[in-house]
C-alpha cells in the first residue's frame, strides 16, 4: 500500500518537522505500507481563507497526480481539510481529511470535544467544520496556541527543552477547556498532533488527547483495505458525483498555467 500524504508545510523551511513526520508515519504504518510526505511551497503561511483556498487547489492537483502514479490513498494532512470534497469527487481511491476523521474518532471517546488549533484565526473555520461533519453540537470549545509552524521546529529537531515548552503551552491552552466540560481534546493540526503523539497515554486532566497523525494514517489504511474487500467508496450521488475527464483537464490546466485570458484587455 502506498499512501500520498499532503502537508501544507514547506518541506525545506520545516525540514525537521517533515523528516520527523515521515519517520513517525512510516514507523507506525502496517507492514507493506509506505507513506510519502509532500509539502507545499509557498506553504500555508498567511493564515486565512484565501491562503487555504490557494493551498487547496495545489493539494487537489497533487492528489490527481498521485493517483495517476499509482498511490492507493491520498491524505490531506491539514486539519482544516480545504479541498477535501472536491478531491473526493475527482478520485476513485480513498481521500482522507485529517480533520474529518479525527473529529469523528474523537466523538467516540467523549461527548464534548475541545479543539486546540495553531491560531485563533481558525476558530470560526473549525466550528464550520464541525457543523459540516454533523458534529456541531459536540464541539463546544476551540482555542488557539497562537504560534507559528516554525515554533515547532526546534522540538522536532531534538531540542528537549523546546519540546517540553511546547507541550506545556498545549496543556495550558487545553486545561481551561477541559475544566469547562470538554471530555476529549483534539489537536487541530498535524503539527501539534505529532508533538503530543510521542507521549503515550497523553491526557489533559481526565481528557484523552487524540493523536491526529496516527488517526489520519490508520483511517487511510482502513479505507484502502475496505475498498479492496468490497469496493466501497464515497457516495457518487449529489454528495460527490465523480468529475468527468473534461472537468479534471480544465482544472489541471488552470493550476499549471493560470488564467488563460485576462479579465480586462491590456
Amino acid at each position: 500500500m502506498r499512501i500520498f500524504w499532503q502537508s501544507f508545510i514547506d518541506a525545506t523551511a520545516s525540514a525537521a518537522y517533515m523528516e520527523r513526520l515521515s519517520d513517525y508515519l512510516n514507523g507506525i504504518a502496517e507492514p507493506g505500507t509506505t507513506v510519502d510526505v509532500f509539502g507545499i511551497s509557498p506553504p500555508d503561511r498567511h493564515f486565512g481563507r484565501l491562503a487555504e483556498f490557494r493551498c487547496a487547489a495545489i493539494a487537489i492537483d497533487n492528489g490527481l497526480e498521485a493517483a495517476s502514479r499509482g498511490y492507493d490513498a491520498v491524505v490531506i494532512g491539514h486539519f482544516q481539510d480545504p479541498g477535501l470534497y472536491e478531491l473526493k469527487s475527482a478520485l476513485t481511491i480513498p481521500v482522507i481529511g485529517a480533520g474529518e476523521v479525527c473529529m469523528h474518532y474523537a466523538a467516540r471517546l467523549g461527548r464534548c470535544m475541545a479543539l486546540v488549533t495553531l491560531d485563533d484565526v481558525f476558530q470560526v473555520w473549525h466550528y464550520e467544520q464541525a457543523d459540516l461533519y454533523g458534529l456541531g453540537s459536540r464541539v463546544k470549545h476551540v482555542a488557539g496556541l497562537n504560534c507559528e509552524p516554525s515554533d515547532f521546529s526546534a522540538a522536532f529537531a531534538g531540542d528537549d527543552a523546546a519540546r517540553s515548552r511546547m507541550l506545556a503551552n498545549f496543556i495550558a491552552c487545553a486545561e481551561p477547556l477541559v475544566r469547562d466540560g470538554a471530555d476529549v481534546v483534539v489537536p487541530a493540526g498535524v503539527l501539534p498532533g505529532l508533538l503530543v503523539g510521542g507521549e503515550y497515554g497523553f491526557k489533559v486532566l481526565h481528557a484523552p488527547v487524540v493523536n491526529t497523525a496516527a488517526v489520519a494514517l490508520k483511517s487511510a489504511e482502513m479505507d484502502v483495505r475496505l475498498q479492496k474487500i468490497n469496493g466501497i467508496e464515497v457516495s457518487r450521488g449529489p454528495f460527490c458525483a465523480l468529475a468527468n475527464e473534461g472537468a479534471i483537464e480544465d482544472f489541471r490546466g488552470f493550476v499549471a498555467k493560470g488564467r488563460q485570458a485576462p479579465l480586462f484587455p491590456a
